[in-house]
């Protein structure tokens, strides 16, 4: 249960902090271990990197406004590709920050790095590509951006 309230959390502390920038982009997310998320051995689960990536992602969706664009467009999130290196163990209550960078993109696909760290120590890195689907398939990426953009310039204006 706790998973639901970490997003809720999330979202609404993404639409309090200042915008992302259109393009490449960082969104760092100060977290702590909860018990449920781990695993047998007493630390966190490695499936549970993977949810944490997904709040950067919504942190990022909702700071840049393209979480409005895919609603307003019927454009879907997809991670298509996603590795996890894992250097040491985040125990229960550890403190740490989740830091999604958007590095680039290409004509079809985003790509972006993870990284779980406290203080100078990484406890986890990781690289993920994304693409946003519509009801006609993959939406190039520059087109997202071009109408992320726009609707950016919207909002300034009014």
């Amino acid at each position: 249960m706790s998973l639901l309230f970490r997003m809720l959390y999330v979202w609404f502390l993404s639409f309090v902090r200042e915008l992302l920038p259109v393009g490449p982009s960082t969104s760092n997310l100060n977290l702590m271990v909860l018990p449920n998320d781990l695993d047998i051995n007493r630390h966190m689960n490695n499936g549970r990197y993977l949810t944490i990536c997904d709040l950067n992602r919504l942190d990022l969706f909702i700071r840049t406004g393209l979480a409005k664009e895919m609603i307003k467009n019927g454009w879907m999130p997809i991670i298509t590709e996603h590795s996890m290196s894992y250097k040491r163990p985040l125990k229960l209550w550890h403190r740490y920050t989740a830091t999604m960078i958007l590095t680039h993109w290409d004509d079809r696909a985003f790509y972006m790095e993870h990284r779980f760290e406290s203080g100078d120590t990484v406890f986890a890195e990781g690289k993920s590509t994304g693409v946003i689907r519509g009801k006609s398939g993959i939406i190039p990426p520059e087109q997202v951006m071009t109408q992320l953009l726009y609707a950016r310039r919207l909002a300034e204006q009014a």
